[in-house]
């Protein structure tokens, strides 16, 4: 657009001189000038603009009133690839410098200076705007990787956590299980010693409540010990320990699930997967094996799936596959088996 604008503007001084020195008033040359002009800001070819320059040179030889519009020619050729290519203007106003009135030779002159100026003007400005558009994009993308960066960051931050969490639960657990919990049966062990000794019966009877008491607060650790066991599983941790164990062939897991299912559905998913990876030594020559654990809005997938031919693996009615189906009845989920190109477990599972 601003090449246009600084055309028109270098067109309409050329224009004026034009009409002011030329006898008469031709149109064709002003047609022919707008022609070649349009035609070089149209394309971009470089033979096309200097067979364009080589013509409008000869008809300036031709016919002498066309050097007034050498500057809007030269407005083209200022940066031009071969450089100094429009220096050819300048012969036509040379050979009819000294007819040519002072005036007109300044006019052209200062004409072309003009037009070298809003060339490097034009230019100037855009390069400036790609390199803000450039800049601007950089910018963007940087934030965009930034904010991606800052996300990883975060979420591996909230694993972490979650996995500190766990330890201290079960570091709390094994704790309790090892000093109180000893503690307490020792107790109870000692008091069941002391009423068989003892014969007074009141003594007895402080005895068994205080018995009484010592198992029921044993009961209740074994349950907190137990309940701080089961909520520091982390799934993703025990199927890749699981995975990474696994020395029959190459394994591949692709882990997808950012939810906390509940414990007893992280037990099933861990012993069909132990189960399945289990028959695939006994009963497999595969070479690869693929654990795929998904999360979707409404249910949970699972798919183990092997490359392997036996033939014996066609049977589906044995014992671990049996088991591993009647797991995933348990939770009213889905099991299938298919054998093309391999052995394939498909399991979905509905949330609750």
């Amino acid at each position: 657009m601003n090449n246009i604008i600084d055309k028109l503007v270098i067109f309409s001084l050329c224009m004026v001189f034009y009409l002011h020195y030329c006898a008469g008033l031709f149109i064709v040359p002003i047609l022919i000038v707008i022609i070649i002009s349009g035609l070089m800001s149209y394309f971009e070819d470089q033979l096309f603009k200097i067979i364009s320059l080589a013509i409008f040179i000869l008809i300036s030889f031709i016919y002498p009133f066309y050097i007034f519009f050498v500057p809007l020619i030269c407005y083209d050729f200022v940066l031009f690839k071969i450089k100094w290519l429009w220096t050819l203007l300048l012969f036509p106003v040379a050979v009819n410098f000294l007819q040519n009135a002072f005036l007109i030779n300044g006019f052209i002159i200062c004409t072309t200076a003009v037009a070298f100026i809003l060339k490097y003007r034009t230019v100037y400005i855009k390069n400036l705007k790609t390199k803000t558009i450039l800049l601007r994009d950089d910018s963007k993308e940087l934030s965009i990787m930034l904010e991606i960066k800052n996300k990883e960051l975060m979420d591996k931050q909230d694993y972490e956590i979650n996995i500190a969490t766990l330890n201290e639960r079960n570091r709390i657990a094994r704790d309790i299980h090892d000093n109180v919990g000893h503690m307490l049966s020792s107790s109870i062990l000692q008091i069941g010693a002391m009423l068989a000794t003892i014969n007074d019966e009141k003594i007895k009877e402080n005895l068994r409540s205080i018995n009484l008491t010592l198992s029921k607060a044993m009961d209740s650790i074994r349950k907190s010990v137990h309940d701080l066991h089961e909520q520091s599983i982390d799934l993703k941790n025990e199927i890749t320990a699981l995975v990474n164990n696994f020395t029959f062939c190459n394994i591949e897991l692709q882990y997808d699930i950012q939810s906390n299912p509940d414990k007893k559905l992280k037990y099933c998913f861990i012993a069909v997967i132990k189960e399945a990876l289990s028959n695939i030594i006994k009963h497999s020559n595969a070479t690869h094996v693929s654990v795929t654990l998904r999360e979707h809005p409404a249910l949970y997938q699972l798919i183990i799936q092997d490359n392997g031919t036996k033939v014996n693996r066609m049977d589906n009615e044995g014992i671990g596959l049996k088991n591993i189906e009647d797991r995933v009845c348990a939770f009213k989920g889905n099991f299938n088996i298919n054998k093309s190109g391999g052995f394939k477990i498909f399991i979905s599972i509905p949330k609750a």
